[in-house]
């Protein structure tokens, strides 16, 4: 993997293999040529292309949509077991879920998105061992971060209290975040791999971990919440314990799947090379959907300063919880949108055609929005 003194300044990447027919889907020649052909009339061509397209994007999309619902799915079950317990418990759950851990997940959400963007361009440019770098980079900057947001977690309490939460609700709620602190560094490393695997437009084991891991979490959280009698705390650690699993389990894959043999080289020094730069982009490609996520937030917290804050907090709490969940539909197919199309663009043969192909992804991103709010009125 690391280069000699020789090469420092040449090209990295020169002794692996092409794209081979395997790598590089029909598809994306499909729609190349499609868009190319002149001899065909434009509405015909974006026709086919577009059909071309989105049997490829709901392949990809359903997956991406179903790992981000069944991860959604354990936070939701664990606020369903606290309500279990009692309306305290579920106001300290929902005040703890989406007032302080919704903050860390959209903030490393966000920054781990910038990966995505990379790694689709490196594996549409054939540098397959770049997304393992860009993988580890999101890691260590991410775990930087989530370093930083413990400190929240932990001055969780008197955070609240500050904002004009109750005493009794704030202190219930920061027994649940105490519980949710490895869980900031299961994001820090789920983020990224999801996305280095989505580049790749490898989904599906994502999905089959994610469901697994479901139906552990519900069985795990049983026992941790009524038969040991941890309460709140056994909840948020079986949560946090939760996505740890497919943490573990999603990297056990890249390490030993073939179809990430030329992506993931080993653990490498460059990783810690570059932060800086890599920092910004990360930092700007958080922007948009923590604006997104925190709105969430504000509105927990404004519910916790109403008269009666536990029946506020219980009322609300199931109504962001069934539109968290109608959300999640939006971002995985934001997912599989991006990937594909990034990657699309960097593998097309013909750079003159770069252009075309870049006009027609934003008609498909139209589209797809369309799609998604018709199944936002139904759902």
């Amino acid at each position: 993997m690391e280069s000699s003194g020789d090469g420092v300044d040449e090209p990295m990447l020169q002794s692996n293999p092409p794209l081979s027919s395997e790598r590089r889907p029909e598809t994306s020649g499909q729609l190349e040529s499609i868009l190319s052909d002149t001899r065909l009339p434009f509405c015909q061509r974006l026709l086919a292309a577009t059909w071309t397209e989105l049997k490829l994007l709901f392949r990809l999309a359903g997956p991406a949509v179903a790992v981000y619902m069944i991860n959604y799915l354990m936070s939701m079950s664990t606020q369903i077991f606290a309500g279990h317990l009692g309306n305290l418990e579920l106001a300290a759950a929902s005040l703890g879920n989406t007032g302080v851990q919704m903050f860390a997940y959209g903030l490393m959400l966000g920054m781990g998105s910038a990966v995505e963007t990379l790694c689709g361009q490196a594996f549409g440019a054939r540098k397959f061992e770049m997304l393992g770098i860009y993988l580890q980079k999101s890691t260590v900057l991410l775990t930087i971060t989530g370093f930083l947001l413990t400190f929240i977690y932990i001055f969780c309490k008197p955070i609240l209290i500050l904002l004009g939460e109750s005493s009794e609700i704030a202190s219930a709620a920061a027994i649940f975040v105490y519980g949710l602190i490895p869980q900031i560094y299961a994001y820090a490393a789920n983020f990224p791999i999801q996305k280095f695997l989505q580049a790749q437009s490898i989904v599906a084991p994502s999905a089959y971990i994610s469901a697994a891991t479901l139906l552990l979490h519900l069985l795990l959280t049983w026992v941790a919440v009524y038969k040991i009698g941890l309460g709140l705390v056994g909840s948020s650690l079986v949560l946090s314990l939760s996505w740890w699993i497919i943490v573990v389990a999603q990297f056990f894959y890249i390490v030993k799947s073939e179809k990430c043999k030329y992506t993931w080289g080993g653990f490498s020094l460059k990783a810690v090379s570059g932060l800086c730069g890599f920092f910004k982009l990360s930092a700007a490609s958080a922007v948009m959907l923590c604006l997104e996520t925190w709105y969430f937030q504000v509105l927990v917290l404004l519910a916790g300063l109403l008269e009666n804050p536990e029946v506020a907090l219980d009322a609300l709490s199931i109504c962001m919880t069934i539109l968290g969940f109608v959300f999640m539909i939006s971002v995985g197919f934001n997912a599989a949108a991006r990937s594909v199309f990034i990657y699309f663009f960097h593998l097309t043969s013909n750079p003159s055609n770069n252009s075309l192909i870049l006009r027609f992804g934003v008609y498909i991103f139209v589209r797809l929005k369309k799609i998604y709010i018709f199944f936002s009125i139904f759902l």
